[in-house]
């Protein structure tokens, strides 16, 4: 009977200890008013949708997203078979003014991930003498993401909100409840507390 009960207080305990696990990568900042929306690149598809709704909630009028690294041998080859080539940036701009989206900035800078995003949108904010941005993220990366944004934007005069998707890719309620989920949990916790540990005061 005593392991029964036991059993059921584990069980009953598991769901807000992972419920807790998965919030710790999600921030959601509420975006009230900014000069301009940004994209990461890692954001894609759902990226956009976010940040056309913003715009269409009257957040922002303009977006930006940053430039492809670009991949000679990959352009050429699609020249070659006389396919029309479209880099990602492209299609995010085709597709935000689709949205409606009337002002899409390329922002020139080269990143290749999230440490590389935040110094190059605070020098891209300060060129543009931008006082606010919300970035737009995956809600499993949006943590660290304005861990980074904070460090980069540190002294500067641009404000910086982070606001999640709503299109869930990783939900911080279920995320234990597929393999997907799981890997994105552990691969970004891991990445949280490394920044943490490299970055205590951020």
């Amino acid at each position: 009977m005593m392991l029964v009960v036991v059993l059921i207080g584990i069980i009953a305990m598991r769901r807000p200890i992972l419920r807790a696990a998965g919030w710790v990568l999600v921030v959601n900042e509420h975006a009230d008013h900014a000069d301009v929306i940004a994209i990461p690149v890692d954001t894609d598809d759902v990226g956009v949708l976010e940040a056309g709704d913003l715009v269409q909630s009257g957040v922002a009028t303009r977006v930006a997203v940053f430039a492809d690294i670009p991949v000679a041998a990959v352009e050429e080859e699609f020249i070659r078979r006389g396919v029309p080539h479209e880099s990602a940036a492209e299609r995010s701009v085709r597709q935000l003014k689709s949205l409606g989206v009337k002002t899409v900035d390329v922002i020139p800078s080269y990143v290749a991930g999230t440490e590389d995003e935040g110094p190059a949108l605070a020098d891209w904010c300060d060129q543009h003498q931008f006082h606010s941005v919300v970035v737009v993220s995956t809600a499993d990366h949006s943590r660290r993401l304005r861990r980074v944004l904070r460090r980069s934007m540190k002294g500067r005069q641009t404000r910086v909100t982070v606001r999640s998707v709503r299109y869930l890719v990783f939900d911080p309620d279920r995320w234990w409840e597929s393999r997907g989920g799981i890997r994105i949990e552990i691969e970004e916790l891991e990445k949280l507390l490394l920044d943490i540990v490299r970055h205590p005061i951020s």
